[in-house]
C-alpha cells in the first residue's frame, strides 16, 4: 500500500466513524490494513495457526474498539499497537484461544472478512522467495523480529514504532515516546550489527 493509499484509507475510515457507521469503518480498516498486519504476525510467530488466531483476535479487537479510538495517532499505528498487544497476550497465556465472552452480533461477517484477508495475504506471501537473510532474521526472538519488520519492511517512524512497542492504545506523552524511541534505535542498531556479522559468516555479505 502506497502512502497515498494509506492516507485515503485513513480518511475513509475516519469519515465513516464520524458518520456513525462503526461496522463499515471497521470492515474498511481490516480490509485495508489486515494484509500487512497478518504479514507481521506470520513473521513474528512463524506458525500459520497461531498467526491466524492472533489475527482473528486482532480483527475482533479492532471491530469492537474502533468506536472509542481517539485518533491521537494514525489508524495504522493504533492497528499495529492492537496487534502487538494481542500477540503478547497470546504468548503469555496458553489458554488465550478460549473465548471468554459471548459471540459478537456481527461475528459471522467479521469471520468472513478476516478469512478473506488471510487467504489473499498468504497466497501473496507464498509467491515471495525466502532469502537467507530473511532466515537469519527469523532466527531472532519474536520482539526483535517485530522491531525489524515494523521498521524495515513497514517503514514505521520511530515515534509510531515506540507507541506500538510500548503497547499503549491511548494517548502517550512525548517524553515516553522519546525515551522509547531512543531505546529502540539502540536496539535496532545492535540487531543490524548482529545480522551483518552473521551474514558475513554465512558468506551472504562481502567482508569488505
Amino acid at each position: 500500500m502506497t502512502p497515498q493509499e494509506r492516507e485515503e484509507l485513513e480518511r475513509v475510515v475516519r469519515r465513516l466513524c464520524e458518520q456513525g457507521q462503526p461496522a463499515r469503518a471497521a470492515e474498511a480498516a481490516i480490509r485495508g490494513y489486515g494484509p500487512e498486519i497478518l504479514g507481521v504476525l506470520l513473521a513474528t510467530h512463524r506458525d500459520d495457526e497461531v498467526a491466524d488466531e492472533v489475527f482473528a483476535q486482532w480483527s475482533e479487537r479492532l471491530w469492537r474498539g474502533l468506536g472509542g479510538f481517539t485518533w491521537s495517532c494514525s489508524l495504522r499505528t493504533w492497528a499495529y499497537t492492537l496487534a502487538r498487544n494481542v500477540s503478547i497476550s497470546f504468548q503469555r497465556n496458553a489458554r488465550f484461544r478460549e473465548r471468554l465472552h459471548p459471540p459478537m452480533p456481527d461475528s459471522e461477517a467479521l469471520s468472513a472478512i478476516a478469512q478473506h484477508v488471510r487467504t489473499q495475504t498468504k497466497s501473496y506471501l507464498r509467491t515471495e522467495a525466502k532469502s537467507k537473510l530473511a532466515e537469519l532474521r527469523d532466527s531472532l526472538p519474536p520482539e526483535d523480529r517485530t522491531l525489524l519488520v515494523l521498521r524495515i519492511d513497514k517503514g514505521l517512524e520511530w515515534k509510531d514504532l515506540a507507541r506500538v512497542m510500548l503497547g499503549e492504545e491511548a494517548e502517550v506523552s512525548d517524553a515516553q515516546l522519546t525515551k522509547e524511541s531512543q531505546r529502540l534505535r539502540k536496539r535496532f542498531q545492535l540487531l543490524k550489527d548482529r545480522l551483518v556479522e552473521q551474514g558475513r559468516k554465512e558468506g551472504l555479505i562481502s567482508q569488505e
